[in-house]
This record gives C-alpha cells, sequence and structure tokens, in this order.
C-alpha cells in the first residue's frame, strides 16, 4: 500500500564518489585509467509520513505508558499541579484549576478527534463540517491554554504531561521519516530499528555525531511534526510556508522552543 504523505523536502548531503578517466597513448594506443575521489553535495529526498489509524493509536498508547510511568515517578501532571497551588492557595485559584483541567480535556479530545477524521480517505459531508468545526474549535481552546499557560510556563515544562508529550512527538519522528535510497531506488526508514527502543538507540547513536546531513534532517522533521501534532499544519504548502517563516526567523518563540524539545529530549 502507498504511504500518504504528510510532507516531503530535500537536503544536501556531502558525498564522496571515485570518478574514473581514461587517457589513451597516441603513440601506442594504450589506455590509462586513473580513479580518484571528488567530494560533492547530493540533494537527497526526504519524506514525513502521515500517520495511518494504527500509527495513530500506537502513539497514543505510548502516550499513555509514558504518562503512567511519569507519575509513578512522582512527576506531577498539569491538572494535579493546578490542584495543588490552589490547595495550597498559591498561584491558582480553585476556578483557575477546573477551568484550565477541563480546557486540557479538551485539547486532548479534540486533537484525537481531528487526527482521526485527518486520516479518513473521503470524508462524507457531515464528517468535513465536523473536522472543520474541531480544527476551529482546537484553535479557540489552544489559544486560552496559551495564555494561561504563558505565566507559570517554568512549572508546566516539568509536568508528565509535557514529557508524554515530547515521547509522543520523538515516537512519530522516528517512525515516519523516510529518505530515499538510490541504489535501491525506494524509500526507506531513517532511523534503523525494528522496536521504538530499536530506533532510540539510533537516534541517540546519531545525536553523538557531527553530521551536518542529520542535525538539518532531524530538525526539519521535528518541526514538520510538531506543527502538524499542534495543528498548525496539514498540506504541503502550509508547510513550505511555515518552515519559510522558521527560516526568515518570523515564526513565534514557542513554536521554536516545541520544536527543540521534540529534537533533543
Amino acid at each position: 500500500m502507498e504511504k500518504k504523505i504528510l510532507y516531503k523536502f530535500t537536503i544536501d548531503k556531502d558525498v564522496e564518489k571515485t570518478v574514473e578517466s581514461v587517457r589513451k597513448n597516441k603513440k601506442t594506443g594504450e589506455e590509462t585509467i586513473t580513479k580518484k575521489k571528488v567530494k560533492s553535495k547530493e540533494p537527497v529526498e526526504v519524506q514525513i509520513k502521515r500517520p495511518n489509524r494504527r500509527e495513530l493509536e500506537e502513539a497514543e498508547l505510548e502516550y499513555s505508558v509514558e504518562m503512567s510511568n511519569c507519575i509513578k515517578k512522582g512527576i506531577l501532571t498539569k491538572a494535579m499541579l493546578g490542584k495543588k497551588y490552589s490547595d495550597t492557595g498559591g498561584l491558582f485559584s480553585e476556578d483557575d484549576s477546573s477551568d484550565y483541567a477541563d480546557m486540557y480535556k479538551k485539547a486532548l479530545d479534540m486533537q484525537n478527534e481531528y487526527m482521526r477524521l485527518e486520516t479518513v480517505k473521503k470524508r462524507t459531508a457531515a464528517q468535513e463540517k465536523r473536522f472543520e468545526k474541531v480544527k476551529a474549535e482546537i484553535s479557540i481552546n489552544k489559544k486560552k491554554i496559551v495564555e494561561f499557560e504563558s505565566n507559570f510556563q517554568s512549572l508546566f515544562d516539568h509536568t508528565a504531561d509535557v514529557k508524554a508529550q515530547n515521547k509522543v512527538l520523538l515516537w512519530y519522528c522516528l517512525h515516519l521519516t523516510y529518505i530515499y535510497n538510490e541504489e535501491k531506488d525506494q524509500f526507506e526508514p531513517y532511523f534503523e530499528g525494528d522496536t521504538f527502543e530499536d530506533k532510540t538507540e539510533f537516534y541517540y547513536e546519531l545525536e553523538e555525531q557531527d553530521d551536518p546531513f542529520y542535525t538539518e534532517l532531524i530538525q526539519k522533521a521535528s518541526t514538520t511534526l510538531a506543527f502538524w501534532f499542534f495543528n498548525q499544519a496539514s498540506s504541503q504548502e502550509e508547510f513550505e510556508d511555515l518552515m519559510d517563516k522558521v527560516e526568515s526567523g518570523e515564526l513565534d518563540d514557542q513554536a521554536e522552543v516545541k520544536e527543540e524539545k521534540v529534537s533533543k529530549e
């Protein structure tokens, strides 16, 4: 089955090839073959696959597992943190804590519904209407959450929710990034391994290398998936527009922070 593409781009990679040259002796007619290595830059095609329903479900499971693990280690969720401060009469009032918990739950529910509707090949009129409504509601709810969290960003950055969110974004990045293999004439997964653990180990190995190609690839792949995950883009044109803003420095700081978390955590 042909995979659906979320976004595609090219990155120049340094390659070293052996070039042969033939020189013929005019007197004897003998030919001399010389070989030399030549360094050049060649564009490599990269594709970010659009996740199918099974991959969405696997990523959701990874999110739940990471949330559970974090809570077992004593890391608070955002809702728990809000309640803690409201109970002690600290940063949040009881109403603030309740409103925030409701907004965050709604954000997760709407995001899951959005992703499921997005995977439907041919949406009915009712599904299309619902899809657009969910997309609009996500945008409104997201603005409310950002306004609330902006005053307490340093606290929320270390919650179980954020750690689970970063883990699931890493899962998407390691499973959905493909590069073109010229010899085989096909796209192959960039991160090697059969399991998430195997791919993560390969990811850490790449992080230790000083490879400009990998650095640019992981930045673009993680940025693409962060945009998609937070419902900021879903088409090639939208991604290209956002990438142009990233390169020109027009993108807001919040999106840049999200990208950094995906690539480093």
